[in-house]
């Protein structure tokens, strides 16, 4: 699923300064750099593979994104780094990835079951049976989009210098495990404010086990921060470290 808002190739280039990098990039730049051959599912503007390359990672690295904007970042940043136009569903892989990641809170827009399902079912088929899939997804307990409120701007320069205000809004009220926002970008340079509206799917650890599971994936670790802190109730996140089944430890 396209992120809409960074579908659009001036949004796309505010993004990492929307999203600078931080503890959560260098946890997974770390497990990048140990494994052999990397899929970045979700990649974005590619920073995380980027950064992996110039540091001279001798392997495979490929990300994979829906939204050709993003894309065209991430060939700028690195053209040396397989970048590929799609999403779990459009390209297969049989065992070819020692290590499979989706960062930036990606996995929530996987909304449906069966698209959910299907997604982790490829993510299995593309590992290799030593191979390991590493996510996060925001712990539901923490209730982070209480704090999804207009009041809460930040503001970014574009290419052009211009001041560009972004913020975000719940639309309404949640439904279920389901939380749908507004995310607006305004600059008086602009001809009109941009607004996206968005829905991110929020799972429980258990509900996020029986999917892996079902998918021939098991949990090996699950972490609460960025530190690699337990995971309790008001842990900010559910950063899951999974194997195929038949290799779990």
């Amino acid at each position: 699923m396209v992120d809409h808002s960074f579908a659009d190739l001036t949004l796309a280039a505010l993004y990492d300064s929307i999203n600078p990098w931080g503890p959560d990039d260098d946890f997974y730049l770390n497990l990048v750099r140990s494994a052999d051959s990397v899929l970045d599912v979700g990649c974005g503007t590619g920073r995380l593979l980027a950064r992996a390359a110039s540091d001279g990672h001798p392997g495979r690295l490929t990300g994979l994104d829906p939204a050709a904007a993003m894309l065209v970042q991430a060939r700028r940043r690195a053209p040396g780094v397989e970048w590929l136009l799609g999403d779990l569903n459009t390209r297969m892989w049989q065992g070819d990835f020692d290590l499979a990641i989706m960062t930036g809170h990606a996995f929530q827009v996987l909304l449906g079951d069966e698209e959910l399902r299907g997604a982790l079912r490829a993510v299995r088929s593309a590992l290799s049976d030593a191979g390991r899939f590493v996510f996060e997804t925001r712990n539901p307990a923490a209730r982070a989009w209480e704090s999804w409120t207009p009041d809460r701007v930040r503001e970014v320069t574009d290419a052009e210098g211009r001041v560009v205000r972004v913020w975000h809004e719940v639309a309404d009220e949640p439904s279920g495990d389901r939380v749908t926002f507004t995310e607006t970008f305004d600059s008086p340079g602009w001809p009109r404010r941009h607004t996206g509206r968005a829905t991110l799917r929020f799972l429980t650890p258990e509900s996020l086990t029986g999917f892996l599971a079902e998918a021939g994936l098991r949990v090996e670790e699950q972490y609460g921060d960025w530190d690699r802190g337990p995971l309790t109730r008001t842990s900010p996140e559910i950063i899951t470290v999974a194997a195929p089944a038949a290799t779990a430890r």
